[in-house]
């Protein structure tokens, strides 16, 4: 065998503060060769990020160090680089796409202009040939009519469609290593698909290599040639992904491998009162053009939508990224306008002011996909997740108020006595968990599920779903789970809606749906969300 294109040896990183040193990866070995994809696999925390991090030398140094190692690409210690040397390296020879696309875009700036910068900085690339490949990047990556999106600011892309510039700003220069960290956790499945068949493409004729980050198993069947599992910051296992699959050695791997979410969602309750509800909802955006701004037309991101969640119900939203699930969402919470009556227990909310819907709030909560952009970078876990008690149950003591901070966070997994730590230090699933925590704290009667486990590994993600089931059964809670996780979805919901542009295409009770789906956008949908998944069968049984 050739020397490898990386080889990553004997690396420990530690993290300093307040005096005291944390070991979040230690002493890790793998190698990747030209050509090839590598998967690191393991729960939220076990340190793949970190470890991918250290390879560009992103991390927050000096607070960060590095007891022991080397990273050696095309044999030179990229540790030993000075920050000009790593500078010809980022964006070149090495690129990475992150895990939360928002915080890596810059809010400021078009599409155009940002994958534009990457391609004059590197490439040499200026002009209409920088906009010709924007708008070639943008199609590859599966953005339709990519000519109408060069000038639309990062806001103004769904989840998905923003993880996709991601992935174009990255591979703008065709680079030998490409590092992704979850690049595909906000996409729909048709998409994923997709976006990883146009990765292994590029792998082909580029014979690029690929570190791939992952908490999704199917996926690292279907793209990676070898795995790494890691657990505690160290790699318990790895070897082949067929080998790996076929008999796991640890134990981890093995509960890893078998992790996936499980039990009955709750029944549909036909006798139950209704909790939110709504007929032919309609959000246009207007299109403005011109020196005037006129409008000449519109975007339906939800157009005539009608819909009754019942008291006990979940009800599942699925589609394509940019279907409209998520601004639905937003609009029965009136966090967006929109036009059509929206009624919550009984009242009707649409037309309420700010001060006339906030005594109304403390019933409805949402989380959201993104909870890095959702969190405040200056409060603390406690101060984020206590933030709704101030404002609606004010007459509690800071003692009353810290120890349903701890209940909150115990019941989401995470140690309470991380409150008093700030949301850049978490990982990216533990910060989802801190915004279900902040969303459940408050004891609602209806909360928005934005892809709430899309950031969280099989097993976590397995727990979230069981959590949330038990909360459901113990306070008749209402849920609208909103995913392109077909197995998380069958596992939770009473009845589901499937939406495109804007459409309901067909909706019905879950197990109906999943067993016998009519729309051919729904059997397409689901047979490219099972076909990741060697049990879809049982996913579908459920």
């Amino acid at each position: 065998m050739s020397e490898p294109l990386l080889k990553v040896e004997d690396l420990s990183v530690a993290f300093r503060q307040a005096g005291r040193e944390t070991l979040a990866v230690d002493r890790v070995s793998f190698d990747i060769q030209s050509g090839e994809t590598v998967a690191l696999v393991g729960e939220s925390g076990s340190g793949k990020s970190v470890t991918a991090l250290s390879i560009l030398k992103l991390l927050p140094y000096p607070a960060a160090n590095h007891p022991s190692g080397r990273i050696l690409f095309k044999g030179r210690n990229l540790l030993a680089m000075s920050e000009h040397e790593i500078r010809g390296v980022r964006g070149d020879d090495i690129t990475m796409v992150f895990q939360e696309p928002m915080t890596s875009l810059n809010p400021l700036h078009t599409v155009e202009r940002q994958i534009k910068e990457v391609l004059e900085i590197h490439g040499g690339l200026s002009g209409a040939a920088a906009t010709k490949r924007v708008v070639e990047l943008l199609s590859e990556v599966g953005i339709p009519e990519p000519e109408t999106r060069l000038s639309s600011y990062p806001h103004q892309l769904s989840g998905g469609q923003r993880q996709r510039v991601m992935i174009a700003l990255a591979l703008a220069n065709e680079p030998d290593l490409f590092i992704a960290d979850e690049p595909t956790t906000a996409l729909d499945v048709t998409v994923q698909a997709q976006i990883l068949e146009l990765l292994k493409d590029l792998q082909a004729r580029l014979g690029m290599a690929m570190l791939f980050i992952t908490h999704d198993l199917g996926i690292v069947k279907k793209i990676a040639d070898r795995v790494c599992v890691m657990q505690g910051g160290r790699i318990v296992e790895q070897g082949k992904v067929a080998d790996i699959f076929a008999a796991p050695k640890h134990e981890y791997t093995r509960a890893l491998i078998a992790a996936e979410p499980k039990g009955e969602p709750a029944k549909p309750q036909p006798a139950a009162p209704v909790v939110v509800s709504t007929e032919n909802l309609k959000i246009w955006f207007p299109i403005r053009r011109g020196f005037l701004r006129r409008t000449v037309g519109h975007i339906k991101a939800v157009d005539g939508v009608s819909l009754a969640i019942r008291r006990g119900e979940t009800l599942g939203v699925v589609g394509e990224s940019g279907s409209g699930k998520t601004t639905l969402g937003l609009a029965l919470l009136r966090l967006i306008s929109s036009d059509g009556p929206i009624v919550f227990m009984g009242k009707s909310v649409q037309g309420l002011k700010f001060r006339e819907m906030r005594p109304i709030r403390r019933d409805m909560q949402v989380v959201f996909q993104d909870p890095y952009g959702s969190l405040s970078p200056r409060m603390s876990v406690a101060e984020i997740v206590g933030e709704g008690l101030r404002v609606h149950q004010p007459q509690l003591s800071a003692e009353a108020r810290d120890a349903r901070v701890v209940a909150a966070l115990k019941d989401v997994g995470l140690d309470p006595e991380t409150r008093h730590r700030y949301p850049h230090e978490f990982s990216g699933g533990q910060r989802q968990r801190v915004a279900v925590a902040r969303a459940m704290v408050l004891e609602p009667s209806f909360v928005v599920l934005d892809e709430p486990t899309s950031a969280l590994d099989m097993m976590i993600q397995a727990q979230i779903v069981d959590l949330l089931r038990e909360l459901q059964r113990k306070r008749e809670l209402t849920y609208m789970f909103i995913s392109h996780d077909l197995r998380v979805v069958a596992a939770l919901a009473s009845h589901v809606i499937v939406m495109r542009s804007g459409k309901v295409v067909e909706q019905g009770p879950a197990a109906e749906l999943f067993r016998n789906p009519q729309s051919p956008y729904t059997r397409a949908l689901f047979a490219a969300a099972f076909s990741l998944e060697t049990a879809a069968e049982g996913v579908v049984a459920q």
